[in-house]
């Protein structure tokens, strides 16, 4: 029956488990990541009540897990404590990272899961090697120098955002790279995964959509002449349905508030300990399922963001200290853009996100190298007085 496809591949069961079990620093950093996604994401609701809102915490998470290895001092600490990492040792973070990252790749072949880091900085500037060792080993980090005043700097960094993310997230960096942008570390993923049971795209119908505010909105409804087995609860005021995809690994959790003016007070409420109860109360239940078609690209700048979760002084060029990724100091954070896409079908799901953390350097000059013709004038700067103009095409030609 169509509205009930099983895209399990033949000879294939749903996956019922991980292919090992985790090890406590694992179970503390996904724990960790889990209620820095809850705290992100609340802030962002809080700044951003009107409008859609569509992140990727993991993506946040592991450009900033890159940056806390070159953060020392109080900044660390700061760093430390917004990401929610409480007793974790830097050292389990990192090894965290590095199963967490291989464990996510693998873990289901009916779905395509791309997770890609990458540095790039300038040429000109010497990062320290065991930072740069760090972000490659733990992170997988591709990490390669360049000559950011080149035209086609940006464009080489934001092809490779491109390419992890099959085209779905583009321009993360500005072009030209700014002249006070010394780093660029970066975070792409990207997911796409057909449903367990496919929506059948025959009952797909125009639908009312009921907004916060109490109006009505018609949507593409898509919905499954069958119902379907799914994880599900009704608790707190919320139905909580656990839509899978694939072989049953990876799964889009909708909750859904009775009323639909409560919305913004079940965000409120989300916390790392409420999510867990609530997903371990999910039990197998047969639900007809109707739910609307969209798709979504969303950008946002982290910097306030971030602040208010307590890393601000990363963020503070008189404050901020990175001395285990430069040296010299005089380095700070000044930007985290985050943008991501998702699109969802009668099929199933795509989406994408990428982070991108860029460190400005306080002593950073334009790079000026008169390596090609040029104009020159000898002028009295006070009165303004030219007193000689010239070009010169050749230097050698005398």
């Amino acid at each position: 029956m169509a509205g009930c496809s099983d895209t399990h591949d033949p000879g294939t069961g749903p996956i019922t488990g991980l292919p090992r079990d985790l090890s406590v620093a694992e179970g503390s950093l996904i724990a960790a990541d889990n209620a820095f996604a809850f705290e992100l994401f609340n802030e962002i609701n809080a700044r951003q009540s009107e409008g859609n809102v569509f992140v990727s915490p993991l993506s946040v998470a592991m450009a900033l897990g890159m940056t806390y290895n070159g953060a020392a001092g109080t900044t660390r600490e700061a760093m430390h404590a917004a990401l929610g990492l409480k007793d974790l040792a830097e050292d389990d973070v990192n090894r965290s990272y590095r199963s967490l990252i291989d464990l996510l790749r693998g873990l289901d072949p009916r779905v395509e899961f791309i997770l890609a880091n990458s540095i790039w900085y300038r040429d000109t500037l010497t990062f320290e090697q065991a930072f740069l060792d760090i972000c490659r080993q733990y992170f997988d980090a591709e990490i390669t120098p360049l000559d950011f005043t080149a035209p086609a700097a940006s464009d080489t960094i934001n092809q490779w955002v491109r390419d992890a993310t099959n085209g779905k997230i583009r321009d993360i960096v500005p072009k030209p790279v700014p002249w006070n942008i010394a780093m660029y570390l970066i975070n792409a993923i990207y997911f796409q995964a057909d449903w367990t049971y496919r929506f059948d795209e025959s009952r797909t119908d125009a639908a009312p959509f009921t907004l916060a505010d109490g109006v009505q909105t018609t949507v593409d409804m898509m919905s499954r002449e069958a119902s379907i087995p799914v994880g599900y609860t009704e608790r707190d005021g919320v139905q909580i349905v656990d839509v899978p995809y694939g072989g049953e690994a990876y799964a889009m959790t909708i909750v859904l508030p009775k009323n639909p003016a409560a919305i913004h007070e079940v965000i409120g409420r989300l916390s790392q300990e409420r999510w867990e109860a609530w997903t371990a109360g999910l039990t197998a239940t047969e639900v007809h399922l109707s739910m609307p078609k969209f798709a979504l690209e969303y950008e946002i700048g982290l910097n306030d963001v971030l602040s208010s979760l307590g890393m601000a002084e990363a963020f503070d060029p008189a404050a901020a200290d990175f001395t285990r990724m430069y040296a010299r100091g005089g380095i700070w954070i000044d930007s985290v853009v985050h943008k991501t896409f998702v699109a969802v079908n009668e099929a199933g799901t795509e989406a994408a996100a990428a982070t991108a953390v860029g460190m400005a350097f306080e002593s950073l000059p334009p790079t000026v190298m008169v390596n090609r013709p040029f104009v020159f004038v000898i002028r009295e700067r006070f009165s303004g007085s030219i007193l000689f103009i010239g070009k010169v095409l050749d230097p050698t030609a005398g």
